[in-house]
C-alpha cells in the first residue's frame, strides 16, 4: 500500500501546507484554519465523486506497462491539477464568454467570485461536453458485443445484441444529444450545448480509434505509442469527470487557490487508488466490479446531460451517492457470486 498512497500522501502534505499557508496570509490564523479545513472536505468530496473514475481508470491502467502506469500517476497528476482542473475551466470560460485567456486567468486569481460566475454561466457547455462523452465512455461498454460477463444478465446481453451494430453508441448519444438541447437547453444556448456535446463525441470516437491500431499483435512494437494513447484517454476521461467536481466546488468557497488545493487532494487519490486496484487484482476479485463503475458513469452522464437544463440542479453529494451505490451493489454480487462458485466448485469434487 505504501508504494501507492505514499506519493498521495505526500501531495496531500504539500497542499494542506499551501492551503494553510494561503490563509494565513490573507486573514490569520483563523482564516488559515478554516482554508484547512476546506481543502479537507474538498479532497473528501472529489475522492467520493470520482471512485467509479478509479475502477474504469484501473481497467485501462492494468493493460499498460509498469512505467506508463508510473507516469499516471507523477506526470499524470500535473496534468489533472494544473491542466484540468485549472486552466481547462479557465479556456472553456475564456470560450463560452469571450474573453481572452490572460483575462480570465486574472478573474480566476483576483476575482475569484466574478470567474465563478462566468464559470457558471459556462455549465451548459460544460455539462454537454462532459456527458457526451461519457455516455459513449459508459455505451461502449455496457454495449460491447464481445462482453462475456454480464452483471444484469437479461438487459445487458439485449443492450450487447444492439451493440453489434456498427456505431450504434455514437448514434445514441448523439440523438440524446440533439433531443435533449431541443428540449432541455433555452434557444439561446442551444448552438452551444450542440457544438461542446458534438466535441465531447468526436473526441471519445477519435481517442477510441487511436487506441483500436494498437491491437495485440502490434502492442509490443508500438508499446509506447499504445502508452501514451491510453495515457491520453484517462486523461481526457479525467477531465470529464473532473469539470462536474470544479463547478461544485465553488459552491464551498470562491477561493481558486483553495479549490486547487483540494481538488489536487482528491486527484492524486484517485489516481492511487486506480494503482492500487490494479495491484491487487481487484478488477478480477469482484468481476462485477467493472459493470457498477460504468453504470455509475452512465447515471453521471444522464445527471450532466440533465444539468443542461438551466431549472434542473442535482446536487453534487447525491451524484456522488449513486456511483458508490452501484459499486457497492457490485461488490455484493460478485461476493455472492464467488461463493456460490465456490460451492458449487465444493459439490463437483
Amino acid at each position: 500500500m505504501q508504494r501507492e498512497f505514499g506519493f498521495a500522501f505526500g501531495v496531500t502534505a504539500i497542499a494542506l501546507i499551501l492551503a494553510t499557508w494561503y490563509g494565513f496570509a490573507n486573514g490569520g490564523i483563523a482564516v488559515a484554519l478554516n482554508f484547512l479545513l476546506i481543502a479537507i472536505v474538498l479532497g473528501v468530496m472529489e475522492v467520493s465523486l470520482s471512485f467509479d473514475n478509479a475502477v474504469v481508470n484501473a481497467s485501462v491502467l492494468k493493460n499498460m506497462s509498469a512505467k506508463w502506469q508510473q507516469r499516471f500517476l507523477v506526470w499524470g497528476i500535473l496534468i489533472a491539477v494544473v491542466g484540468m482542473r485549472m486552466v481547462f475551466p479557465i479556456a472553456i470560460v475564456a470560450i463560452t464568454a469571450g474573453l481572452s485567456f490572460g483575462e480570465v486567468t486574472n478573474l480566476a486569481f483576483n476575482d475569484s467570485a466574478k470567474y465563478a460566475e462566468y464559470l457558471e454561466q459556462s455549465e451548459v457547455a460544460i455539462s454537454a461536453f462532459g456527458g457526451t462523452f461519457l455516455l459513449m465512455v459508459a455505451l461502449n461498454y455496457l454495449m460491447d458485443a464481445d462482453k462475456d460477463e454480464h452483471w444484469l444478465a437479461g438487459f445487458e446481453r439485449r443492450l450487447a445484441g444492439i451493440g453489434k451494430l456498427d456505431t450504434i453508441q455514437a448514434i445514441i448519444a448523439g440523438v440524446a444529444l440533439l433531443l435533449l438541447t431541443k428540449f432541455a437547453v433555452a434557444p439561446a444556448e442551444q448552438l452551444t450545448a450542440l457544438t461542446a456535446g458534438f466535441v465531447g463525441l468526436l473526441l471519445y470516437l477519435a481517442m477510441n480509434a487511436i487506441g483500436n491500431l494498437f491491437d495485440a499483435d502490434n502492442m509490443a512494437a508500438k508499446a509506447g505509442a499504445a502508452g501514451f494513447a491510453a495515457f491520453m484517454y484517462l486523461e481526457v476521461l479525467d477531465a470529464s469527470f473532473s469539470l462536474d467536481g470544479v463547478i461544485g466546488a465553488f459552491a464551498v468557497t470562491k477561493e481558486v487557490v483553495i479549490i486547487s488545493a483540494g481538488l489536487a487532494i482528491g486527484a492524486v487519490f484517485v489516481r492511487s487508488l486506480t494503482l492500487y486496484l490494479v495491484h491487487q487484482g481487484t478488477l478480477t476479485q469482484y468481476r462485477y466490479l467493472e459493470h457498477g463503475a460504468h453504470y455509475g458513469i452512465l447515471a453521471l452522464a444522464i445527471i450532466m446531460l440533465l444539468s443542461m437544463n438551466r431549472n434542473v440542479h442535482i446536487p453534487e453529494l447525491l451524484t456522488g451517492l449513486i456511483g458508490v451505490g452501484f459499486i457497492v451493489l457490485s461488490i455484493w454480487s460478485s461476493i455472492r457470486a464467488n461463493r456460490k462458485d465456490a460451492v458449487g466448485g465444493s459439490s463437483g469434487a
